[in-house]
């Protein structure tokens, strides 16, 4: 089963808890503070495998969850850091973030990495808050927890030509002609319903490869018939190979044919067209064709229309015209340049991770329940939370601090807050207290 579009949400790991703990040897006199920090939570990794060539193994998971960092242990010693989670995906895949839409990486290269989601960091133990005021501190942090968010992956074929026109144009006839591949050929609407892939053994050395995509139809950019789904597979290739039917046989017009397909590719993405384009006139064996083909080329010339490049008459059922075709299509590959997907050139060049908040963010927001509860929320006063350690006096007393620093006080104060009114922070719940 051919899948290229998936979504789930990944999530990486929480870093290990900092630990609380004392020196208390027979002979170590003065032991001091000596809780261990926690370990790395994992992050989620995502990684090529050139082995892979759909997204099935994505359809029936929804997450992807890494380990978490092991817990600080006495005697300074560090919680074991979590291993990453490596998610093998297919050469082509672009990810998305599918709160905002906007591209995380491009993977199109063997072995390329990018770190998804970034594990959290280990709390720090106790041994980190000694000081000379406090050579016995009860504080340690929790562990950081690992980014979150929900992707959307989508595969794109990396094939250097893509073969694209209305059903039954002999797209699916033309590759087995020209290639090894075995698509399904039939004489009915949609045979091919979804991308197939071949290679074309060149004389000269130049091999390349072609993809074969299900028929557009008019409105196939705006989610009509099958091309919606696949129109994203052309976005890759260099050189587009425009099949029209030539037979006349089911009564078609094949220059309006051409118009309507390169409408639909413009309404898709305007630089498809600005790609190399060569028409590929087929079924000339017909009784019909050339009488349509010379209608055809006066069409073109009428209307001014140089959006291809050549126009190369073939038959594949007798084989007439195919090594022409192919000596042009590797002509025009090789003055060809790669085509970026919009957006996705900024995503390969961040490798590191993608999820980043924003750097005016607010440390939180303030709202009142209806019961009279104080709610205070945002994602960095919710990390505050955390990463707190309230299991321990010292504990509570550097939250409140933080809190204060923050600005909750002052907030609250403003807000008209009493004392005794009740504050939550997740699951955390405390008196308001000027």
């Amino acid at each position: 089963m051919f899948v290229d579009q998936v979504k789930f949400k990944v999530k990486a790991g929480k870093g290990g808890d900092g630990m609380v703990g004392f020196r208390r040897e027979k002979y170590v006199p003065n032991g001091g503070p000596s809780g261990g920090d926690g370990g790395h939570g994992g992050n989620v990794v995502f990684k090529v495998d050139t082995g892979m060539s759909t997204l099935m193994d994505f359809k029936y998971k929804k997450q992807f969850k890494a380990e978490n960092g092991g817990n600080g242990a006495n005697k300074k010693m560090t919680g074991a850091s979590a291993p990453d989670l490596v998610v093998s995906v297919p050469d082509g895949t672009t990810i998305y973030n599918s709160e905002t839409g906007e591209p995380i990486a491009d993977l199109t290269k063997s072995n390329d990495e990018v770190v998804i989601a970034k594990g959290g960091r280990g709390g720090r133990g106790n041994v980190h808050f000694a000081t000379p005021k406090n050579s016995t501190p009860e504080i340690a942090e929790n562990g950081e927890p690992g980014q979150e968010m929900e992707i959307e992956l989508q595969l794109r074929l990396l094939a250097d030509v893509g073969l694209v026109g209305f059903p039954s144009a002999g797209k699916s006839t033309l590759l087995s002609a020209i290639t090894s591949s075995k698509p399904k050929v039939a004489q009915y609407h949609f045979t091919t319903i979804v991308p197939n892939l071949g290679i074309v053994r060149n004389h000269d050395g130049n091999d390349f490869v072609i993809a074969d995509l299900p028929g557009l139809i008019e409105g196939a950019s705006k989610g009509v018939g099958l091309g919606f789904e696949f129109l994203r597979h052309i976005q890759r290739t260099r050189v587009i190979l425009h099949v029209v039917d030539m037979s006349g046989i089911e009564g078609r017009d094949p220059y309006d044919d051409y118009q309507k397909i390169n409408h639909e590719l413009a309404n898709f993405d305007e630089s498809l067209l600005k790609r190399p384009q060569i028409i590929v006139a087929s079924k000339m064996d017909m009784p019909d064709a050339k009488a349509n083909l010379q209608l055809f080329k006066q069409e073109l010339s009428d209307h001014n229309d140089h959006v291809a490049s050549e126009i190369v008459p073939i038959s594949s059922v007798t084989h007439t015209g195919l090594k022409e075709l192919i000596r042009e299509t590797s002509q025009a590959l090789d003055k060809a340049p790669k085509f970026p997907i919009m957006g996705a050139e900024e995503a390969k060049e961040n490798k590191e991770v993608i999820y980043r908040a924003d750097e005016d963010e607010k440390p939180f927001t303030l709202t009142k329940d209806e019961d009279g509860t104080w709610v205070l929320s945002g994602d960095k006063i919710e990390r505050v939370i955390q990463m707190a350690n309230t299991e321990h006096e010292q504990g509570v007393l550097r939250l409140a601090r933080k809190l204060r620093g923050m600005g909750v006080d002052q907030a609250l104060r403003d807000a008209g807050a009493k004392n005794g009114d009740l504050v939550s922070i997740l699951d955390f719940t405390f008196s308001y207290v000027e």
